[in-house]
């Protein structure tokens, strides 16, 4: 679940964050070690970014010609246009500029693109970034913008986490490649779940576990524990529950999860709610109840119910998430996903229980 800040943030809408370097690394590694030509003449869109503070602009930029990118493209709001307003001042990159205009930047997006080498040094980096003021504000649902969306092959980008329902929904219309990030709770909304069981989208592999920490801006107010400012005054937050939501493969999501069977489980587990007491089954609905991942036992032939968490680890080829409609069930356990099930008055045995995730083997092992 989403930690204080994150809460914070999403009512404030005080969402700007900043993605690490070394986590965008670690993520498009894990694309690259899959496919290394994933990127291959694509021209790569950065929306809803901050290009001149942005680590996905640095990523792309610094990594054009070993990526073989066709072009890079990255948009900003305008910050009297930004969820959470700042009054950052226009930085050197932009003031020095001739077509800088006081009153264009505060009300204008900026549009900075990479398509070849400006400088002449013989080589694309982010020296050669080329920028101009957009005709508005760079909202991500306006028609300029759109136009970029669609000239665009991938699209990968930290939207602000009270706008992921409406961006990712902006992405699947166009029907293009994307990375972005979201908070592990995203999973259970009405308009994600059904892209994940009809492996649509899936779970990125970098991160599956803990929290992350964001630079937010200067005038972001710091509360949580774990906030932070370094010895340059930047200002740093920790989030739970990240994940990178994506439909580009990777290694990780073909890795069949090594399981034991249901005696060794009762016999063996790590989990006192398991070793030698088994699997409780639903009260209303035709499943057991398989609190841990690494605890669903091999030899099931019917459903289980299993935490949202188990998508860090879900390989499709070993098993399927099913329509709960194809089981026993009443009305009150029933989502209109069709494959989460979810008691508030208590499914088993009449103790509370979180969202689960249905799902069965596609293969039982003998």
């Amino acid at each position: 679940m989403a930690n204080n800040s994150l809460t914070k943030a999403k009512t404030a809408k005080n969402d700007e964050f900043y993605t690490q370097y070394t986590d965008i690394e670690k993520e498009m590694n894990a694309y690259l070690e899959y496919d290394p030509h994933v990127f291959q003449d694509k021209t790569v869109l950065l929306p809803c970014d901050d290009p001149e503070w942005s680590n996905f602009t640095k990523y792309f930029a610094q990594n054009f010609e070993r990526l073989g990118l066709k072009k890079l493209i990255s948009t900003s709001y305008a910050p009297d246009a930004k969820p959470f307003h700042v009054q950052d001042e226009p930085t050197l990159f932009e003031f020095e500029d001739p077509k800088f205009d006081l009153e264009k930047t505060v009300v204008n997006g900026k549009i900075y693109t990479i398509t070849r080498d400006v400088d002449g040094d013989s080589r694309i980096s982010y020296d050669d970034l080329e920028w101009d003021y957009l005709e508005g504000d760079g909202d991500f649902r306006s028609a300029e913008v759109k136009n970029l969306r669609d000239e665009a092959d991938v699209i990968v980008t930290n939207p602000p986490f009270s706008l992921f329902r409406d961006f990712l929904s902006w992405i699947v219309e166009a029907d293009k490649k994307f990375v972005i990030i979201g908070n592990m709770n995203a999973i259970t909304y009405k308009e994600v779940f059904p892209l994940i069981k009809g492996n649509k989208m899936w779970l990125g592999q970098s991160i599956s576990s803990g929290d992350r920490e964001f630079r937010v801006p200067d005038s972001y107010p710091l509360h949580a524990a774990g906030s932070r400012v370094d010895d340059n005054g930047m200002k740093y937050i920790r989030v739970k529950g990240v994940r990178w939501f994506t439909n580009i493969d990777h290694g990780r999501r073909h890795e069949p999860l090594p399981l034991m069977t249901e005696a060794d489980n009762i016999k063996f587990s790590k989990h006192k709610t398991v070793k030698g007491v088994g699997y409780a089954k639903y009260d209303n609905y035709d499943a057991i109840e398989v609190p841990f991942t690494n605890a669903i036992p091999s030899d099931h032939k019917g459903a289980m119910g299993v935490p949202i968490s188990f998508l860090d680890k879900y390989c499709p080829e070993q098993f399927e998430i099913v329509n709960a409609n194809d089981y026993k069930t009443n009305e009150k356990v029933r989502d209109k996903s069709h494959g989460l099930i979810k008691d508030k008055d208590g499914a088993i045995n009449g103790a509370p229980t979180y969202v689960r995730i249905l799902i069965k083997h596609r293969k039982v092992s003998e």
